[in-house]
């Protein structure tokens, strides 16, 4: 295991010390709603979401302490998002993070509600940011409105629409990289402004970051679509060749696998370069090759 790897091991197991805080009690009434939200909230991952907020304010000389109710917020988006991903009106997935699905284990119509429950709760923890020492409200408020907009039908839902409206029909590499980058980018690149924002960075800095969060968005679909083909599911936790069997449009199917991988070198060399003037990038620079190399 490498230095990136341990870091993020060891961020992870803060984030879910720290989800656990945030969530509503398991056992509160109604309990099998918040049960259903610990299970898929609390299944494991890598947590690199939160991350990006934690790391990002840290870059820009913030405690990461203090952006963990942004992070976990973030975190709650994801996982509504996975939740209604894997129901059969979706992707129709048995597993995640190598355990049944949450419409597996609780039914569907309790898997559709803890989403929406996580979607909605998301909002309330970001905004305890605001009672945190050295956090300004209007950044807070800035946040709420630009997590908002990248979750909803400006970005990672706006995304999913358009790639379940083109299920099983030829599309331009200019729709799938809508797809990509507003299915999956829009919430990383969020994840790191989010992070930036509440540390109080320029606007320089923030388009930065937030241009960086692009290109690695990108990278994360590209290597998920590779990974699709030819990854491991028990690495995984999850079935591969979910794309073909759904009829997905991804780039391997459009680009081929070894031009997708060459993209994905291409817009890891451009990441590394949109930080290369800052001095403390090295986090970033190892996250870069962490996420493009992942397991393939």
């Amino acid at each position: 295991m490498n230095n990136i790897e341990r870091e993020i091991k060891y961020m992870a197991q803060v984030v879910e010390q720290e989800l656990r805080r945030y969530l509503p009690e398991k056992d509160e009434f109604p309990s099998k709603l918040h049960e259903a939200m610990h299970y898929s909230t609390l299944s494991g991952g890598k947590r690199l979401r939160p991350i990006m907020v934690m790391k990002a304010a840290e870059f820009f000389g913030m405690p990461y302490e203090k952006v963990m109710p942004t992070a976990c917020g973030i975190e709650m988006i994801h996982t509504y998002s996975l939740i209604h991903d894997d129901l059969p009106v979706m992707d129709n997935d048995d597993f995640r993070r190598g355990k049944p699905t949450c419409h597996k284990v609780y039914g569907d119509s309790l898997a559709l509600l803890a989403g929406d429950a996580l979607l909605t709760h998301a909002f309330s923890t970001i905004a305890k940011n605001s009672k945190i020492e050295d956090i300004l409200s209007d950044a807070v408020i800035d946040v709420i409105e630009k997590v908002s907009l990248a979750a909803g039908g400006y970005g990672m839902i706006g995304g999913q629409t358009v790639d379940i409206a083109t299920v099983g029909k030829d599309v331009s590499l200019d729709t799938l990289f809508y797809i990509s980058s507003h299915k999956t980018g829009s919430l990383i690149s969020i994840s790191l402004w989010s992070g930036a924002r509440l540390a109080g960075a320029s606007k320089v800095d923030l388009e930065a970051i937030k241009s960086f969060g692009k290109k690695i968005g990108l990278i994360f679909q590209i290597v998920d679509d590779i990974l699709d083909i030819k990854g491991d599911e028990i690495i995984l936790g999850k079935p591969v060749g979910s794309d073909v069997k759904n009829m997905k449009n991804t780039f391997v199917h459009l680009y081929g696998y070894d031009n997708s991988i060459k993209l994905v070198e291409k817009l890891s060399f451009e990441a590394k370069e949109l930080l290369s003037n800052y001095k403390n990038n090295d986090f970033f620079i190892q996250l870069t090759d962490f996420i493009s190399k992942r397991n393939y």
